[in-house]
């Protein structure tokens, strides 16, 4: 396969993973989430979906650098715990915008957290740049964890 052809395969997973959980974000964010009490540090609605398509974005640059290096002979590891933490964001949005139950997605992203910290140290393991490209969405669910706390801390979920 042409490096031209990874590169988009590469982009293409999260960026449609991403897509498919916007789906739920967007029938709640205008409605049920407006209405709920928020932390007072959580960012304006509209900078969600630029910093995810962002992070999308560098997931796939990150699974494309690794399987340039042939995924450290271990494609099975690498393929796996990437598609894991993928699904594990998609169910996030899941559980917390299409189910509107944001204790159950605390407990989940937690999950999610640590399914990325593995994945950045495998790709690490395979490709510095590629364990260095999830250290942004290593921090950003960090970030995001702090805010559905705060949400269920602030609802009383």
């Amino acid at each position: 396969m042409s490096k031209v052809l990874k590169l988009i395969v590469s982009l293409a997973i999260p960026l449609i993973v991403g897509f498919v959980g916007s789906i739920f974000t967007s029938t709640s964010v205008n409605t049920w989430y407006k209405e709920i009490n928020r932390p007072s540090f959580t960012p304006p609605n509209w900078l969600f979906a630029p910093a995810w398509t962002l992070l999308f974005i560098l997931m796939g640059l990150a699974f494309y650098f690794a399987w340039l290096k042939g995924f450290g002979g271990n494609p099975s590891l690498c393929i796996g715990i990437f598609a894991v933490q993928l699904l594990l964001n998609l169910l996030w949005s899941i559980l917390f915008f299409g189910l509107k139950a944001p204790l159950y997605a605390f407990v989940e992203i937690v999950f999610l957290w640590v399914a990325i910290l593995i994945n950045v140290i495998v790709f690490f393991r395979v490709s510095r740049v590629s364990g260095y490209l999830l250290l942004p969405y290593t921090l950003w669910v960090s970030f995001a964890s702090a805010l559905n706390l705060g949400v269920v801390l602030l609802n009383k979920f």
